[in-house]
């Protein structure tokens, strides 16, 4: 797993917010879009393509889109 792949895919989740803006670093919680609605699109996201199964309350203690990889990362062994 990549983490340039998992900052597209995560980007992807969003429909407002343009993919330009994601980046590893990117703080996805102070993105204007995002709402329970994003979250649950992201869990879905990561169990669809990565077969992992996250909670909304582990996404919610990441802060960064590379904490949720980490969290992915982790998850998968």
């Amino acid at each position: 797993m990549d983490v340039n792949e998992f900052v597209n895919a995560f980007a992807a989740e969003f429909e407002e917010t343009d993919p330009s803006e994601f980046t590893a670093g990117t703080s996805f919680k102070d993105l204007g879009e995002w709402s329970s609605l994003t979250s649950l699109s992201v869990i879905s996201m990561i169990k669809l393509k990565y077969g992992v199964i996250v909670s909304g309350l582990d996404v919610n203690k990441c802060t960064t889109v590379a904490d949720v990889f980490a969290l992915v990362k982790k998850s998968n062994g």
